[in-house]
Protein backbone atom coordinates (compact mmCIF):
# COMPACT_ATOMS: atom_id res chain seq x y z
CA UNK A 1 0.00 0.00 0.00
CA UNK A 2 1.45 3.36 -1.07
CA UNK A 3 1.20 5.94 1.71
CA UNK A 4 1.08 9.40 0.06
CA UNK A 5 3.63 11.94 1.32
CA UNK A 6 2.45 14.89 3.36
CA UNK A 7 1.90 18.33 1.93
CA UNK A 8 3.64 21.43 3.22
CA UNK A 9 2.20 24.90 3.90
CA UNK A 10 2.12 26.83 0.65
CA UNK A 11 1.38 23.73 -1.45
CA UNK A 12 -1.71 23.62 -3.66
CA UNK A 13 -4.54 21.19 -2.94
CA UNK A 14 -7.34 20.22 -5.32
CA UNK A 15 -10.94 20.88 -4.23
CA UNK A 16 -13.16 18.53 -6.21
CA UNK A 17 -16.81 17.48 -6.43
CA UNK A 18 -16.58 13.89 -7.72
CA UNK A 19 -20.17 13.31 -6.51
CA UNK A 20 -22.54 16.22 -5.74
CA UNK A 21 -21.30 19.76 -6.48
CA UNK A 22 -22.12 21.24 -3.07
CA UNK A 23 -20.40 24.61 -3.77
CA UNK A 24 -23.04 25.34 -6.41
CA UNK A 25 -25.80 24.86 -3.82
CA UNK A 26 -24.07 26.77 -1.01
CA UNK A 27 -21.44 29.12 -2.48
CA UNK A 28 -21.06 31.26 0.64
CA UNK A 29 -20.33 28.18 2.76
CA UNK A 30 -17.85 26.99 0.18
CA UNK A 31 -16.01 30.30 0.16
CA UNK A 32 -15.84 30.28 3.95
CA UNK A 33 -14.51 26.71 3.83
CA UNK A 34 -11.71 27.72 1.47
CA UNK A 35 -10.65 30.58 3.74
CA UNK A 36 -10.67 28.32 6.79
CA UNK A 37 -8.71 25.62 4.99
CA UNK A 38 -5.88 28.04 4.28
CA UNK A 39 -6.01 29.49 7.80
CA UNK A 40 -5.78 26.00 9.36
CA UNK A 41 -3.19 24.45 7.09
CA UNK A 42 -1.46 27.11 5.02
CA UNK A 43 -2.48 25.15 1.91
CA UNK A 44 -3.80 26.84 -1.23
CA UNK A 45 -7.11 25.47 -2.58
CA UNK A 46 -7.46 25.02 -6.35
CA UNK A 47 -10.86 24.42 -7.96
CA UNK A 48 -11.49 22.44 -11.15
CA UNK A 49 -14.14 22.74 -13.88
CA UNK A 50 -16.73 20.54 -12.14
CA UNK A 51 -16.15 21.71 -8.56
CA UNK A 52 -19.16 24.03 -8.80
CA UNK A 53 -20.95 22.30 -11.71
CA UNK A 54 -24.27 20.67 -10.86
CA UNK A 55 -25.08 17.48 -12.77
CA UNK A 56 -21.64 17.24 -14.36
CA UNK A 57 -21.24 14.01 -16.35
CA UNK A 58 -19.28 11.21 -14.64
CA UNK A 59 -16.61 11.45 -17.36
CA UNK A 60 -16.05 15.14 -16.59
CA UNK A 61 -15.80 14.56 -12.86
CA UNK A 62 -13.36 11.70 -13.45
CA UNK A 63 -11.29 13.95 -15.72
CA UNK A 64 -10.91 16.42 -12.84
CA UNK A 65 -9.76 13.66 -10.47
CA UNK A 66 -7.24 12.46 -13.05
CA UNK A 67 -6.03 16.02 -13.66
CA UNK A 68 -5.46 16.53 -9.94
CA UNK A 69 -3.40 13.33 -9.68
CA UNK A 70 -1.48 14.23 -12.84
CA UNK A 71 -0.50 17.73 -11.66
CA UNK A 72 2.78 17.48 -9.70
CA UNK A 73 2.04 20.84 -8.08
CA UNK A 74 -1.11 19.51 -6.40
CA UNK A 75 -0.25 17.66 -3.18
CA UNK A 76 -3.67 16.54 -1.89
CA UNK A 77 -7.28 16.16 -3.03
CA UNK A 78 -10.30 17.11 -0.89
CA UNK A 79 -13.89 16.25 -1.79
CA UNK A 80 -16.47 18.96 -1.16
CA UNK A 81 -19.15 16.45 -0.11
CA UNK A 82 -20.59 13.04 -0.98
CA UNK A 83 -23.57 12.25 -3.20
CA UNK A 84 -25.26 9.23 -4.73
CA UNK A 85 -23.78 8.37 -8.15
CA UNK A 86 -20.01 8.26 -7.78
CA UNK A 87 -20.21 4.57 -8.68
CA UNK A 88 -20.39 5.88 -12.27
CA UNK A 89 -17.14 7.84 -11.96
CA UNK A 90 -14.45 5.34 -11.02
CA UNK A 91 -14.60 3.31 -14.23
CA UNK A 92 -13.26 6.42 -16.03
CA UNK A 93 -10.26 6.97 -13.72
CA UNK A 94 -6.68 6.21 -14.75
CA UNK A 95 -4.98 4.18 -11.96
CA UNK A 96 -1.51 4.83 -13.37
CA UNK A 97 -1.78 8.52 -12.43
CA UNK A 98 -2.56 7.83 -8.76
CA UNK A 99 0.18 5.19 -8.56
CA UNK A 100 2.79 7.44 -10.20
CA UNK A 101 2.19 10.34 -7.82
CA UNK A 102 0.10 9.22 -4.82
CA UNK A 103 -1.40 12.06 -2.84
CA UNK A 104 -3.89 12.08 0.03
CA UNK A 105 -7.53 11.86 -1.03
CA UNK A 106 -10.04 12.91 1.65
CA UNK A 107 -13.75 12.11 1.54
CA UNK A 108 -16.51 9.93 2.97
CA UNK A 109 -20.06 8.84 2.15
CA UNK A 110 -20.28 8.41 -1.66
CA UNK A 111 -16.51 9.03 -1.83
CA UNK A 112 -16.19 5.47 -0.53
CA UNK A 113 -16.19 4.65 -4.26
CA UNK A 114 -12.93 6.51 -4.93
CA UNK A 115 -11.36 5.43 -1.63
CA UNK A 116 -12.09 1.79 -2.46
CA UNK A 117 -10.81 2.31 -6.03
CA UNK A 118 -7.55 3.77 -4.69
CA UNK A 119 -7.23 0.97 -2.10
CA UNK A 120 -7.65 -1.70 -4.78
CA UNK A 121 -4.88 -0.02 -6.78
CA UNK A 122 -2.56 0.09 -3.77
CA UNK A 123 -2.94 3.74 -2.69
CA UNK A 124 -4.03 4.73 0.82
CA UNK A 125 -6.40 7.62 1.48
CA UNK A 126 -8.40 9.16 4.33
CA UNK A 127 -12.03 8.51 5.20
CA UNK A 128 -13.69 11.74 6.22
CA UNK A 129 -13.70 15.42 5.53
CA UNK A 130 -16.28 17.45 3.66
CA UNK A 131 -15.22 21.01 2.97
CA UNK A 132 -18.87 22.01 2.78
CA UNK A 133 -20.00 20.31 5.99
CA UNK A 134 -16.98 20.31 8.30
CA UNK A 135 -14.96 23.35 7.21
CA UNK A 136 -17.47 25.86 5.84
CA UNK A 137 -20.46 25.44 8.12
CA UNK A 138 -20.92 26.86 11.60
CA UNK A 139 -18.97 29.34 13.72
CA UNK A 140 -15.69 27.42 13.58
CA UNK A 141 -14.06 24.12 12.66
CA UNK A 142 -14.42 21.49 15.40
CA UNK A 143 -11.21 20.73 17.30
CA UNK A 144 -11.06 17.00 16.46
CA UNK A 145 -11.73 17.70 12.81
CA UNK A 146 -9.04 20.36 12.62
CA UNK A 147 -6.54 18.07 14.37
CA UNK A 148 -7.21 15.10 12.11
CA UNK A 149 -7.25 17.31 8.99
CA UNK A 150 -3.78 18.57 9.84
CA UNK A 151 -2.63 15.04 10.71
CA UNK A 152 -3.89 13.69 7.37
CA UNK A 153 -2.48 16.50 5.25
CA UNK A 154 0.56 17.83 7.09
CA UNK A 155 1.68 16.44 10.42
CA UNK A 156 1.16 12.68 10.53
CA UNK A 157 1.42 11.20 14.01
CA UNK A 158 -0.48 8.49 15.89
CA UNK A 159 -3.12 10.17 18.06
CA UNK A 160 -5.78 8.51 20.16
CA UNK A 161 -9.26 8.91 18.70
CA UNK A 162 -11.29 10.66 21.37
CA UNK A 163 -14.94 11.48 22.02
CA UNK A 164 -15.84 15.21 21.95
CA UNK A 165 -18.98 14.57 24.01
CA UNK A 166 -21.49 16.14 21.64
CA UNK A 167 -22.79 15.48 18.15
CA UNK A 168 -25.12 16.78 15.46
CA UNK A 169 -26.69 14.82 12.60
CA UNK A 170 -27.08 17.90 10.39
CA UNK A 171 -26.39 21.62 10.45
CA UNK A 172 -28.34 24.66 9.29
CA UNK A 173 -29.87 24.89 5.83
CA UNK A 174 -27.31 26.26 3.37
CA UNK A 175 -29.74 28.89 2.09
CA UNK A 176 -29.78 30.50 5.53
CA UNK A 177 -27.08 32.91 6.65
CA UNK A 178 -27.26 31.08 10.00
CA UNK A 179 -25.36 28.20 8.37
CA UNK A 180 -22.27 30.42 8.28
CA UNK A 181 -22.25 31.12 12.01
CA UNK A 182 -24.29 28.49 13.89
CA UNK A 183 -23.88 24.78 14.54
CA UNK A 184 -26.80 22.44 14.12
CA UNK A 185 -28.70 20.98 17.04
CA UNK A 186 -26.16 19.13 19.17
CA UNK A 187 -26.81 16.53 21.83
CA UNK A 188 -24.73 14.70 24.41
CA UNK A 189 -23.23 11.49 23.03
CA UNK A 190 -23.52 8.00 24.48
CA UNK A 191 -20.39 6.06 25.56
CA UNK A 192 -18.86 3.83 22.90
CA UNK A 193 -19.81 0.15 23.10
CA UNK A 194 -17.11 -2.53 22.93
CA UNK A 195 -17.62 -6.19 22.07
CA UNK A 196 -15.45 -9.18 21.32
CA UNK A 197 -12.27 -10.23 23.12
CA UNK A 198 -10.31 -7.86 25.36
CA UNK A 199 -7.24 -7.90 23.12
CA UNK A 200 -5.30 -5.38 21.04
CA UNK A 201 -5.48 -5.63 17.25
CA UNK A 202 -3.72 -3.50 14.63
CA UNK A 203 -4.53 -3.63 10.95
CA UNK A 204 -4.89 -1.79 7.69
CA UNK A 205 -8.27 -0.11 7.33
CA UNK A 206 -10.88 -0.55 4.63
CA UNK A 207 -14.65 -0.06 4.43
CA UNK A 208 -16.67 3.14 4.47
CA UNK A 209 -20.32 4.00 3.97
CA UNK A 210 -22.39 0.82 4.25
CA UNK A 211 -24.92 1.87 1.62
CA UNK A 212 -22.08 2.44 -0.87
CA UNK A 213 -20.35 -0.83 0.05
CA UNK A 214 -23.55 -2.65 -0.93
CA UNK A 215 -23.40 -0.94 -4.34
CA UNK A 216 -19.76 -1.93 -4.71
CA UNK A 217 -20.58 -5.53 -3.84
CA UNK A 218 -23.29 -5.63 -6.52
CA UNK A 219 -20.84 -4.10 -9.02
CA UNK A 220 -18.22 -6.72 -8.04
CA UNK A 221 -15.71 -4.08 -6.93
CA UNK A 222 -14.84 -5.27 -3.42
CA UNK A 223 -11.38 -6.52 -2.46
CA UNK A 224 -10.88 -10.25 -2.08
CA UNK A 225 -11.30 -11.56 1.45
CA UNK A 226 -7.63 -12.54 1.48
CA UNK A 227 -6.66 -8.90 0.90
CA UNK A 228 -8.68 -7.86 3.96
CA UNK A 229 -7.19 -10.49 6.27
CA UNK A 230 -6.24 -9.03 9.65
CA UNK A 231 -7.57 -5.59 8.74
CA UNK A 232 -9.84 -3.11 10.48
CA UNK A 233 -13.29 -2.69 8.91
CA UNK A 234 -14.67 0.86 9.01
CA UNK A 235 -18.47 1.09 8.86
CA UNK A 236 -20.75 4.12 8.80
CA UNK A 237 -24.33 4.70 7.68
CA UNK A 238 -25.66 7.77 5.92
CA UNK A 239 -28.38 10.39 6.15
CA UNK A 240 -30.68 7.88 4.41
CA UNK A 241 -31.31 6.64 7.98
CA UNK A 242 -31.00 3.00 7.01
CA UNK A 243 -32.99 1.07 9.64
CA UNK A 244 -31.36 -1.53 11.85
CA UNK A 245 -32.98 -4.52 10.15
CA UNK A 246 -31.56 -3.40 6.79
CA UNK A 247 -28.13 -2.94 8.35
CA UNK A 248 -28.39 -6.48 9.67
CA UNK A 249 -29.32 -7.83 6.22
CA UNK A 250 -26.38 -6.06 4.58
CA UNK A 251 -23.91 -7.29 7.20
CA UNK A 252 -25.21 -10.85 6.99
CA UNK A 253 -24.53 -10.75 3.26
CA UNK A 254 -20.96 -9.61 3.93
CA UNK A 255 -20.70 -12.36 6.51
CA UNK A 256 -21.83 -15.00 4.02
CA UNK A 257 -19.29 -13.60 1.58
CA UNK A 258 -16.54 -14.28 4.16
CA UNK A 259 -15.65 -10.61 4.56
CA UNK A 260 -16.51 -10.32 8.27
CA UNK A 261 -14.51 -13.41 9.13
CA UNK A 262 -11.42 -11.96 7.42
CA UNK A 263 -10.98 -8.84 9.56
CA UNK A 264 -9.47 -8.51 13.02
CA UNK A 265 -11.55 -5.54 14.14
CA UNK A 266 -14.62 -3.50 13.28
CA UNK A 267 -14.97 0.23 13.99
CA UNK A 268 -18.51 1.57 13.63
CA UNK A 269 -19.44 5.25 13.47
CA UNK A 270 -22.06 7.05 15.49
CA UNK A 271 -25.07 6.67 13.25
CA UNK A 272 -27.27 9.57 12.12
CA UNK A 273 -30.92 9.11 13.08
CA UNK A 274 -32.43 12.48 12.13
CA UNK A 275 -32.63 14.86 9.17
CA UNK A 276 -34.28 18.20 8.41
CA UNK A 277 -37.47 16.30 7.68
CA UNK A 278 -37.26 13.42 10.17
CA UNK A 279 -37.01 14.58 13.78
CA UNK A 280 -37.49 11.79 16.34
CA UNK A 281 -37.67 12.60 20.02
CA UNK A 282 -34.43 12.34 22.02
CA UNK A 283 -35.60 9.03 23.46
CA UNK A 284 -36.41 7.64 20.03
CA UNK A 285 -33.04 8.75 18.68
CA UNK A 286 -31.30 6.86 21.47
CA UNK A 287 -33.43 3.78 20.72
CA UNK A 288 -32.59 3.91 17.00
CA UNK A 289 -28.87 4.16 17.68
CA UNK A 290 -29.04 1.32 20.18
CA UNK A 291 -30.91 -0.86 17.68
CA UNK A 292 -28.22 -0.40 15.04
CA UNK A 293 -25.48 -0.96 17.60
CA UNK A 294 -27.06 -4.20 18.74
CA UNK A 295 -27.48 -5.69 15.24
CA UNK A 296 -23.88 -4.83 14.30
CA UNK A 297 -22.54 -6.55 17.41
CA UNK A 298 -24.85 -9.55 16.93
CA UNK A 299 -24.03 -10.10 13.25
CA UNK A 300 -20.28 -9.55 13.56
CA UNK A 301 -20.21 -11.85 16.58
CA UNK A 302 -22.07 -14.54 14.65
CA UNK A 303 -19.47 -14.62 11.87
CA UNK A 304 -16.34 -13.57 13.74
CA UNK A 305 -16.47 -13.83 17.54
CA UNK A 306 -12.72 -13.12 17.66
CA UNK A 307 -13.10 -9.63 16.15
CA UNK A 308 -12.69 -6.60 18.40
CA UNK A 309 -15.69 -4.32 17.84
CA UNK A 310 -16.17 -0.68 18.85
CA UNK A 311 -19.43 1.16 18.07
CA UNK A 312 -20.26 4.87 18.35
CA UNK A 313 -17.02 6.52 17.26
CA UNK A 314 -17.37 10.07 15.83
CA UNK A 315 -16.59 9.58 12.16
CA UNK A 316 -18.69 9.41 9.01
CA UNK A 317 -22.04 11.22 8.87
CA UNK A 318 -21.70 13.13 12.11
CA UNK A 319 -20.16 16.31 13.41
CA UNK A 320 -17.72 16.73 15.15
CA UNK A 321 -15.94 14.22 12.94
CA UNK A 322 -12.59 12.47 12.95
CA UNK A 323 -10.91 11.92 9.59
CA UNK A 324 -9.47 8.39 9.68
CA UNK A 325 -6.80 6.53 7.68
CA UNK A 326 -8.13 4.41 4.82
CA UNK A 327 -5.50 1.86 3.92
CA UNK A 328 -3.32 3.09 6.76
CA UNK A 329 -3.14 1.44 10.17
CA UNK A 330 -5.45 1.67 13.16
CA UNK A 331 -5.33 -0.08 16.52
CA UNK A 332 -8.35 -1.20 18.53
CA UNK A 333 -7.45 -2.10 22.10
CA UNK A 334 -10.32 -4.07 23.55
CA UNK A 335 -8.65 -4.27 26.96
CA UNK A 336 -7.76 -0.59 27.38
CA UNK A 337 -10.79 0.42 25.26
CA UNK A 338 -8.83 2.87 23.17
CA UNK A 339 -8.60 3.54 19.45
CA UNK A 340 -5.48 4.99 17.83
CA UNK A 341 -4.76 5.86 14.22
CA UNK A 342 -1.50 6.18 12.32
CA UNK A 343 -1.61 9.15 9.97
Amino acid sequence: MLLPPKARPGDRVAILSPAFAAPAAGPELHDQAMRRLTELTGLIPVEYPTTRMLDAPPEARAADVDAAFADPGVRAILATIGGDDQVLVTRHLDPSLAAADPKPFLGYSDNTNILNWLWRHGVAGFHGGSTQVHLGAGPAVDDIHAASLRAALLDGGEPEITEPGESEDFGRRWASADSLREFGERSVTEPWTWAGPAVRVTGRTWGGCLEVLVQLALADRLPANEELAGGILLLETSERLTPAHDVAEHLRSFGERGLLNAVAGVLVARTPVSTFDVLPTPGERARLRAAQRDVVIEVVGRYNPDAVVCVGVPFGHTRPQWILPYGGEMTLDGAARTVTARY
